[in-house]
């Protein structure tokens, strides 16, 4: 089953305790980001509101007693996009309340596909497919994925570390 538009959203925003996000794309390419990662890469200042929505959700999921996460696998060097989430986009998600963590396989296999998803309270698993060159295709509901969603996290998070920590070991 296909999730889109107010669907999505009310199946995202209906989790009572947990979503966790592998993330594992070295690129997504969103039409609201177009503008800002060229500013990004022009070497701009960060607008002040950047990801103001984003961040309010997740201070709202946070103020309500739910946590949220994810694990962003990348590979050195990093994409121009995976530097443009590293400062503009995860140390405000991080500031709002997002667990974020970095899984780095640059020459390392930890059996984690290349697959990003979404996994709320433990069970209900929304596969992202993403084309090539990062365009969204579509949100699957992928529920009978669970158990393995829940393996992939565990080993994820097992080899993962924080932010901070992988930010000072690269500078």
């Amino acid at each position: 089953m296909l999730l889109d538009g107010d669907q999505w959203r009310r199946h995202f925003d209906g989790y009572r305790h947990s979503a966790f996000r592998l993330e594992a794309q070295p690129l997504y390419t969103m039409p609201r980001e177009v503008e800002n990662v060229a500013r990004f890469l022009r070497g701009e200042p960060k607008p002040v509101e950047h990801n103001a929505a984003w961040h309010t959700r997740v201070r709202g999921f946070v103020s309500s007693g739910r946590t949220i996460g994810r694990v962003r696998v990348v590979r050195q060097p990093l994409t121009d996009y995976q530097r443009y989430q590293f400062a503009w986009g995860i140390p405000g998600n991080i500031a709002a309340g997002e667990d974020i963590r970095i899984l780095d396989v640059t020459g390392r296999d930890f059996g984690i596909p290349l697959q990003d998803w979404w996994m709320f309270d433990e069970s209900s698993v929304v596969r992202l497919n993403f084309r090539p060159d990062g365009t969204q295709i579509n949100r699957e509901l992928a529920d009978d994925r669970a158990e393995e969603c829940r393996e992939m996290r565990r080993t994820a998070l097992t080899h993962a570390v924080s932010f901070a920590d992988y930010v000072k070991a690269h500078e």
